[in-house]
């Protein structure tokens, strides 16, 4: 039996894990014999896991986590941390991204915010979400920047279109005017829509004196506060010294 054509056509059609898988059974003598039925179905389980890997891989660079090894499963979820059991597992379900919910993680600096919020976005990537991670502070400079060349409605199209956004260090330095209307031109076009994480330093009861602009602030708090998990982490920071 000629292989080769057919392993050709496999490349072609960019089955590239199930060429290796076939090739890899006419080598295996406990293989080779078993039912044909058995041996199709651990092709196709290898092309599937490949495609499955390259496209978590895909997911994950475009996310952009600034901890990309975080993960839910190592979140220490006790209750004198302010997160407990019951609410990681509800977050891990995932069933928050499907309901447009947000979640909202507060705490002093150091406490892990960041790493949860990440560890969520990770996780969100192994469903098959669409993430991205943004620091407000460069988030701002980047719209700013969109103003300018002409691409901002481009930029929001974008965000908008997200499964997951991740926005840390919200609340972090003051606002400006023209960023309090870029913030919720961002959070109208998501709300209902897709769900947001955010990190923040302040807690919710401080967000409307930072924002500053009543009227804006109401509108924005409305936007994210009322469908949102809210965990408000405690204790000293988890950072280790650097050396």
């Amino acid at each position: 039996m000629l292989n080769q054509p057919t392993l050709d056509k496999l490349y072609t059609m960019r089955m590239s894990a199930m060429a290796l898988a076939w090739q890899e059974q006419q080598n295996d003598a406990n293989i080779v014999g078993a039912d044909f039925d058995d041996r199709f179905g651990l092709l196709v389980d290898a092309e599937h896991i490949a495609r499955d890997n390259r496209r978590l891989k895909r997911l994950l660079n475009n996310a952009a986590l600034r901890f990309p090894e975080a993960c839910v499963e190592d979140i220490d979820a006790s209750k004198p941390r302010g997160i407990d059991k019951p609410l990681v597992r509800r977050l891990s379900t995932c069933a928050w991204i499907g309901e447009h919910l947000n979640v909202l993680i507060t705490g002093p600096t150091g406490v892990g915010k960041s790493y949860i919020a990440c560890a969520l976005g990770q996780l969100a990537c192994r469903r098959g979400k669409r993430v991205l991670y943004k620091r407000m502070p460069r988030l701002f400079d980047e719209l700013s920047l969109a103003k300018a060349d002409g691409t901002y409605g481009k930029l929001l199209a974008k965000l908008a279109k997200l499964d997951l956004l991740v926005l840390d260090d919200f609340g972090l330095g003051a606002i400006a005017a023209s960023q309090r209307h870029d913030l919720l031109e961002l959070l109208e076009d998501r709300y209902g829509l897709r769900s947001t994480v955010i990190t923040s330093q302040l807690p919710p009861t401080k967000w409307h004196t930072w924002i500053g602009d009543p009227t804006l602030a109401d509108a924005i708090l409305d936007r994210v506060l009322h469908n949102a998990y809210k965990v408000a982490l405690k204790g000293g920071s988890r950072r280790k010294p650097k050396d």
